[in-house]
């Protein structure tokens, strides 16, 4: 049975082309202890079930799929915002030839060029390309999930506590974008509002809000404390002298970060350009967008 075996998963169709009876089938591998990965799909006890395990068994059951979307990007180590391993993975069928329904799986029916299909990882799972894939969140939206990965994907950025290079450019997703797929024109608005000075889903989320709102702020501006050292400030309303950060140590890596942060702030309050400094927690663009935008007025009309 184990000679049936690829990158860890034993299809039970190869089992029966292979003479293993129909009758008995599956109840053999429930003795010896096989994992049942999706109907038609096993492995083995001893092989650690993850993501990668589960996207390689659809794809043995349905070569058609290219993981794409949310599942792409999170393989990409792109932030997201929501849960960072959502219950529904998420293919694309290039041939718009699929109609069957999978359980757990979100399947696309869309064009795929060969070069916007990438082989990656042990498993060699067949996914997007990044630019593909943050086209592709363009296109399909939310706008705020959208910048949050493409804002993500184009910085230096820590994904579960590792660092990591820029993984696209600006250039790459214009491309990307201009194709006639539906959707495309309120993508490229979407594009426009990148702002590669973001360092967290946070204020990605932070600066929408504030533009929804009418309000623009510099952001990553530069200011020096009074021995001339610069510091840069998240969002800065220069003309009122108001400084607004993002503080948390859910994004800034650790509670040692954190503590550096809380001494950074101290810095930026002395410096001579800033008036005021607002903080807020990660959470709050996320969660109560509205008490920021409160505060924020409140500060800029002197309240």
């Amino acid at each position: 049975m184990r000679t049936l075996v690829e990158s860890g998963v034993l299809l039970t169709t190869r089992a029966l082309k292979a003479g293993w009876p129909r009758s008995s089938l599956s109840r053999r591998l429930q003795d010896e202890g096989w994992v049942p990965l999706r109907h038609g799909a096993w492995a083995e006890r001893t092989t650690a079930v993850d993501l990668d395990l589960r996207l390689k068994a659809a794809q043995l059951m349905h070569p058609e799929l290219v993981v794409s979307h949310r599942t792409s990007a999170r393989l990409w180590a792109i932030e997201q915002l929501g849960s960072a391993a959502p219950e529904r993975v998420e293919f694309t069928d290039p041939g718009l030839t699929s109609r069957r329904r999978l359980t757990g799986v979100n399947v696309h029916r869309l064009p795929l060029a060969d070069t916007e299909v990438e082989t990656v990882g042990p498993r060699r799972l067949r996914i997007t390309s990044v630019a593909r894939t943050l086209g592709d969140l363009l296109r399909s939206g939310p706008r705020d999930d959208a910048l949050v990965a493409v804002e993500s994907a184009l910085t230096r950025r820590r994904f579960e506590g590792v660092p990591r290079p820029p993984l696209a450019t600006r250039p790459s997703l214009t491309t990307a974008l201009a194709g006639p797929l539906l959707g495309g024109t309120r993508a490229r608005q979407w594009l426009s509002l990148v702002d590669l000075g973001a360092g967290s889903p946070a204020e990605t989320v932070a600066r929408l809000r504030m533009h929804d709102a009418g309000l623009h702020p510099e952001t990553q501006a530069e200011v020096r404390t009074r021995d001339g050292r610069r510091r840069y400030l998240d969002f800065f309303f220069r003309a009122q002298g108001l400084a607004v950060e993002i503080e948390g140590y859910a994004y800034h890596g650790s509670r040692d970060s954190h503590r550096r942060d809380m001494a950074r702030f101290n810095e930026i309050a002395h410096c001579p350009e800033v008036h005021r400094l607002l903080r807020f927690p990660a959470t709050a663009p996320l969660y109560h967008p509205t008490r920021i935008l409160q505060d924020i007025h409140r500060a800029l009309s002197g309240g």
